[in-house]
C-alpha cells in the first residue's frame, strides 16, 4: 500500500499530520482503526481530506468521520461494526461516554498539539510566501497560541470568518466565551450565576469552550480569539451577557469596573447600565481619570442625570486635563436646586479658572462653595464628590486671594476655624499650603519653603482623585526659584511627578517648573528636555505662559536672536491671556528682559504696573518682589537705561537685609552698574559672581564675570574673569561658551558668542549703528565690543583687526 497516500502529504498543514501521512504512505497497509484528536482549528478536517483523497486514488474503501464527538449512540454502534479502515476525528471531550466507547476498539490515536513559535513562522511563510523572522514569529505565536487556524486568520486578516462559527456555538459555550473576553472567565461564582448552573455542571461548559481551540492552557482566551469574540460575536447576545454579568456583580456589591469597560461603546442603556457605568467610574477615578470620565459620560448617556454622576464626570474630566468639559459641567451645576451640588460645581469651576489664570474669580468661587452649610449635605451628592469641602475650599481660596494681592481676606480665611472638618492628610496638606503662602508675604522665605515642602510630602499619598488648582510642590518650587533654593525646588518637583500628584492636570505644570529650575541654574539642555516633554500638548493659560517664557528664556540665554524674536509673540500673547498674579512674576520678569531686547518695552507697561501695585498691596514682600526687581534691572541694562537700573538697584539694596539671596542679588546688581560705568573692582566682581554661583545661578554668575572681562583694560584681570566665567558655566549645557569648540579658530576662542556676532556683522561691512540695530543694542555698545575684541586678538589698529577677523571667520567649523 505504498501508493495509498503518496501524493497527499503536502496538503496537510499540521506538522504531526504530515508525519502521519508520510508514515502511512510508507506502510504496506493502512491501519484498520485511527483516531485523530484536537480542538477546533488544529487541522483535523484538512488531515481527513488528505486521507480521503489518498484512499480514493488507491482504491481503498475507507470510512472517514469528522466531528465524531457529535455522534449519537446508534452512530457509534454502526461505526464499531464496520469492516475495513475507519478514521475518526473529534474534539476532546473527556466526559463523552459515546466517544470513550468508540475509541476503545481503535488501534491508534493521534493528538494534534499547538505549534511551536518556529512552526508558526514556517506556517506564516507558507501562507504569505514571505520570510518571517524569529521576533515576528514569536509575536504571532503569542497572539495565536500556535493554533493553526488562528495563525492563518491572523496572517490573512480574515477574522471575520469567526462570525458564523461563533453564532453556531452551543449557547452556554458562547456565553462562557463572552464572559471570558470580559475578564470573568476565572470567576466561578459569577459564571455559575450567569449560566444558571450548579458548580459541578460548569466543567462541561468549560470543556466545550476548550474544544473550540480559542483558549490557552490556563483557560484564558487567546488574544486573537478575544478580538474575534469581541468584534464578531453575535452583538445582541454579547450585550445581553455583559449586562447580566454587571447586574450580578452590582447585586452582590462587587467591583464592576472590568465588566463595565466591556460595555463601553456598545450602546448599552437603561437603569442597570447607567448604575454599572457610574459605579465603575467611581472605581476607576483614583487610578485612571480618563477612563473614569468616559464611564461617567457613558452613565449620563445611559440615562443617569443625577448630581452625583454630573459631579463625578466633571471631577474626572478636570483630573484628566479636559478642562473645557469640567468647566461646562461645573458651571451648569451652579444654577441647580441642590445647594451641595452647586457647591461642588463651584469647586470645579474655581479649579479650572485657577489653571486659566483667573485667580480672583477662582477665589470668589471657592469662598462661595465653602459657604454651603456643611451640616446639611444633600442626599444626592455623596461626600466623595465634594473633594474639597469647606476646609479645603477655604484653603484654596486663601491661596488664590494672596496670589491676586488680597492678603487681609486670605488671612481671615486661614485663621477661621472649620468645625467638624475631618483631619485627613488631604485637609492637613492644603491647610498647611495655605498658611505657608499667606506667611510668605511677611515671614522668611526659608520658613515658607519648609511649610510647603512638608505639605507636598503630606499630599503625595493623599491627592489621588483630587483636582487641585495648584500643588504644594509647584508653589514650593516657585518659592525656591524666588529664594535661590533651586536644588530643593527640583527635588520637590521630582517627587510630585513620581507620585503623580494632581494627575494629568498638574503634570505639565510640574514639568515646566522643572524646566524653569534648570534654565535658572543655566542647565539649558535639561531645561529644553523638560520643555520638549510638554511640547505639543494643549496647555491652559498658566502653563502656556510658563512654556512660552521658558522657550523665550532659553533663546535669550543661548544668544539666539532669531529664536528670541520668534518666541516673543507667543510669550506676549500668553501673558495677555493670563491675569498677572503673584505666582507668574517670574515669567513676567523674563518677558520684561525679552521686551527690552526686541524693543517692545511699552507693551509690558500695564502688566508691570499691575504687578507692582499688587506687590504694594501685599506690602512688597521681599520673597516675591526681589526677583522681579532683578529681572527689571537686567531689562534696563539691556537698553542701557541707567536711571531705571539705578532705581532697581536701590530697591534690591533695600531688600538686602532679608536673607542671603536678596543680599547676593543686591551685590551683583551693584557690580553690574559698576561694569556698565567702566569703573569696577574685578575682585568684587569675582566675589559677587562666585556668590551667585553658590546659589546655583550659574548662568548669571558666568555672564557677570564674562561681561566684566570684556570691559576691563587690565589684561590680567580680564584673564582671571574669563577663567571664572568658564568655571561658572561648566556643566550647565549652555550653548554660548567661552571654551573653544572643536575646530574653532584659536584666535577666536576667547571671544564670547555676542562678540562673534558683532565681529561677523562688522566684517560684513555694517556700521556700528547698523550692527547694533540688528542685535538690539546701541552703536556705542558695538564700538565697546570691538575694542574688547581688538584687545583680545592683540591687533594694533582697526585695519589689522578687520584683516585678522576676516581671516579667522573664513575658516570652517565656526558656526
Amino acid at each position: 500500500m505504498n501508493a495509498l497516500l503518496a501524493k497527499t502529504g503536502t496538503d496537510a498543514v499540521h506538522p504531526v499530520a504530515r508525519l502521519l501521512l508520510a508514515e502511512l504512505a510508507a506502510a504496506t497497509a493502512p491501519p484498520a482503526r485511527l483516531v485523530v484528536v484536537a480542538p477546533g482549528g488544529y487541522g483535523k478536517t484538512t488531515l481527513l481530506g488528505a486521507l480521503e483523497s489518498g484512499c480514493r486514488e488507491a482504491g481503498v474503501d475507507a470510512t472517514l468521520v469528522d466531528d465524531a464527538d457529535q455522534l449519537g449512540e446508534e452512530d457509534v454502534a454502526r461505526l464499531t461494526a464496520l469492516d475495513g479502515p475507519v478514521v475518526l476525528a473529534h474534539r476532546p471531550n473527556p466526559r463523552s461516554v459515546a466517544l470513550r466507547g468508540l475509541a476503545e476498539p481503535f488501534a491508534r490515536q493521534v493528538v494534534l498539539s499547538a505549534l511551536s513559535a518556529e512552526e508558526v513562522g514556517a506556517l506564516a511563510r507558507q501562507l504569505t510566501g514571505r520570510l518571517v523572522d524569529a521576533a515576528a514569529a514569536a509575536a504571532l505565536h503569542s497572539r495565536t497560541g500556535g493554533v493553526p487556524r488562528l495563525v492563518e486568520r491572523a496572517v490573512t486578516e480574515e477574522l471575520g470568518e469567526f462570525r458564523a462559527e461563533l453564532a453556531e456555538l452551543d449557547d452556554d459555550v458562547l456565553r462562557y466565551l463572552i464572559a471570558a473576553e470580559a475578564g470573568a472567565g476565572r470567576n466561578l461564582d459569577l459564571l455559575c450565576a450567569l449560566l444558571d448552573l450548579a458548580p459541578d455542571r460548569l466543567p462541561e461548559v468549560v470543556d466545550g469552550a476548550r474544544a473550540t481551540g480559542l483558549l490557552d492552557a490556563n483557560d484564558e482566551l487567546l488574544p486573537v480569539a478575544a478580538e474575534a469574540v469581541r468584534t464578531y460575536g453575535p452583538p445582541a447576545r454579547r450585550l445581553t451577557v455583559l449586562q447580566r454579568l454587571v447586574e450580578i456583580q452590582l447585586q452582590g456589591g462587587l467591583p464592576v469596573l472590568e465588566l463595565a469597560k466591556s460595555l463601553l461603546d456598545t450602546g448599552s442603556s437603561g437603569a442597570s447600565a447607567a448604575a454599572a457605568f457610574a459605579t465603575a467610574a467611581g472605581e476607576a477615578l483614583p487610578a485612571d481619570a480618563k477612563l473614569a470620565a468616559r464611564l461617567f459620560e457613558a452613565a449620563a448617556e445611559a440615562g443617569a442625570r443625577d448630581s452625583a454622576v454630573t459631579t463625578g464626570w466633571a471631577r474626572a474630566a478636570a483630573l484628566s486635563g479636559d478642562l473645557d468639559t469640567a468647566l461646562r459641567l461645573g458651571d451648569g451645576m451652579l444654577s441647580g436646586d441642590d445647594p451641595e451640588a452647586r457647591a461642588a460645581g463651584a469647586e470645579i469651576a474655581a479649579t479650572v479658572l485657577a489653571h486659566r489664570g483667573e485667580l480672583a474669580r477662582s477665589a470668589e468661587l471657592y469662598r462661595w462653595a465653602a459657604a454651603v452649610d456643611a451640616d446639611s449635605p444633600s442626599a444626592h451628592v455623596p461626600e466623595v464628590y465634594r473633594w474639597a469641602g469647606r476646609g479645603a475650599a477655604n484653603a484654596f481660596a486663601s491661596i488664590a486671594l494672596v496670589g491676586s494681592g488680597q492678603l487681609d481676606a486670605a488671612r481671615a480665611l486661614v485663621d477661621a476655624p472649620v468645625p467638624g472638618m475631618a483631619p485627613t492628610l488631604f485637609a492637613g496638606a492644603v491647610a498647611r499650603t495655605a498658611s505657608g503662602i499667606v506667611d510668605s508675604v511677611s515671614g522668611p522665605g526659608a520658613d515658607t519653603l519648609s511649610a510647603l515642602v512638608g505639605a507636598s510630602a503630606m499630599l503625595e499619598p493623599a491627592a489621588t482623585g483630587a483636582p487641585l488648582p495648584d500643588s504644594p510642590a509647584a508653589l514650593a518650587a516657585l518659592v525656591g526659584l524666588h529664594s535661590g533654593e533651586l536644588g530643593l525646588a527640583e527635588s520637590v518637583l521630582d517627587r510630585a511627578l513620581a507620585s503623580d500628584v494632581g494627575g494629568d492636570l498638574l503634570t505639565a505644570r510640574h514639568r515646566l517648573l522643572l524646566g524653569w529650575v534648570a534654565m535658572t541654574s543655566g542647565h539649558l539642555t535639561a531645561a529644553a528636555e523638560h520643555r520638549d516633554a510638554v511640547a505639543g500638548l494643549r496647555l491652559e493659560a498658566r502653563d502656556e505662559l510658563f512654556f512660552a517664557t521658558l522657550e523665550l528664556g532659553l533663546a535669550r540665554r543661548a544668544s539666539d536672536l532669531v529664536g528670541l524674536q520668534q518666541s516673543w509673540d507667543r510669550a506676549y500673547q500668553a501673558s495677555m491671556r493670563q491675569q498677572t498674579d503673584l505666582f507668574t512674576l517670574l515669567p513676567l520678569g523674563e518677558l520684561a528682559i525679552a521686551a527690552a531686547r526686541t524693543g517692545a518695552n511699552a507693551k509690558l507697561t500695564r502688566q508691570l504696573r499691575h504687578a507692582h501695585a499688587m506687590l504694594a498691596d501685599l506690602g512688597n514682600p521681599p520673597l516675591w518682589t526681589v526677583s522681579l526687581c532683578w529681572h527689571e534691572l537686567h531689562a534696563a541694562i539691556t537698553v542701557e537705561d541707567l536711571d531705571t537700573a539705578a532705581h532697581q538697584l536701590a530697591a534690591l539694596t533695600g531688600f538686602a537685609g532679608h536673607g542671603r539671596y536678596p543680599a547676593a542679588l543686591a551685590r551683583a546688581a551693584t557690580c553690574w552698574l559698576a561694569v556698565l560705568s567702566g569703573t569696577f573692582d574685578h575682585d568684587e566682581i569675582s566675589a559677587a559672581a562666585a556668590e551667585l554661583h553658590e546659589l546655583d545661578l550659574c548662568w548669571d554668575a558666568a555672564r557677570l564675570a564674562g561681561q566684566a572681562a570684556i570691559r576691563t583694560s587690565d589684561r590680567k584681570a580680564m584673564v582671571q574673569l574669563l577663567e571664572a566665567a568658564r568655571q561658572f558655566q561648566a556643566g550647565t549645557g549652555r550653548r554660548e561658551s567661552a571654551t573653544p569648540e572643536p575646530g574653532a579658530a584659536p584666535g577666536l576662542s576667547t571671544l564670547s558668542e555676542r562678540e562673534l556676532e558683532v565681529a561677523r556683522l562688522v566684517v560684513d561691512g555694517l556700521t556700528y549703528k547698523q550692527a547694533g540695530s540688528k542685535l538690539f543694542i546701541s552703536g556705542k555698545t558695538v564700538e565697546h565690543h570691538m575694542a574688547r575684541i581688538r584687545a583680545k586678538l592683540g591687533a594694533t589698529d582697526r585695519r589689522e583687526l578687520l584683516a585678522t577677523l576676516r581671516d579667522q571667520l573664513a575658516k570652517p567649523d565656526l558656526s
